[in-house]
């Protein structure tokens, strides 16, 4: 059975580990997030410290951006993703499969996440599956808020893969 995670989708470029995983994994991406990605791969400002990990950042970047603008996979995810909440799951490799979601910001909590973070947030609360993410003041952020959903940090990737925390257990069930 594939752990799921939602993330966005420049997390993939940006941890290459994500992207080889002992386990079958399934990353669900809000299709708002692989646009971003053309925005994130052209702009001058650096993604990387490094220069040379920035190059090669960029580099996964195109492999992304060219693998979903590929006719039939732009084709299937224009054909699916039509409805809020919509969903393609898309194989990428042996053990990593993508699902887009067409996600909504309903601007649930105002300004205090961008519409990218409430798209992900609600994401995972929809379909119960536990956050990825890098950002610390935004995992802050969700705890300040109380926001009902379980997150990882990028860097407890493989104890979420392997072993995980059960949500009820979290909860007290």
């Amino acid at each position: 059975m594939r752990k799921q995670f939602v993330l966005e989708a420049v997390m993939l470029a940006i941890y290459g580990e994500l992207m080889s995983p002992d386990h079958p994994v399934e990353y669900i991406i809000p299709s708002s997030t692989i646009y971003e990605l053309e925005e994130i791969r052209h702009s001058p400002e650096p993604i990387m410290l490094n220069p040379e990990d920035d190059r090669h950042v960029r580099e996964v970047m195109d492999t992304m951006i060219k693998y979903f603008d590929e006719p039939f996979t732009r084709k299937q995810m224009e054909k699916a993703l039509v409805a809020p909440w919509s969903t393609i799951t898309i194989p990428f490799q042996d053990m990593v499969h993508l699902t887009v979601i067409k996600a909504e910001d309903n601007e649930m909590w105002g300004e205090a996440f961008d519409p990218i973070e409430t798209q992900l947030m609600l994401s995972a609360i929809r379909l119960r599956v536990p956050l990825l993410t890098d950002q610390i003041e935004w995992q802050d952020r969700m705890i300040d808020h109380n926001i009902p959903l379980q997150f990882y940090d990028v860097e407890d990737f493989q104890f979420a893969v392997e072993q995980g925390i059960n949500l009820e257990d979290l909860r007290g069930n």
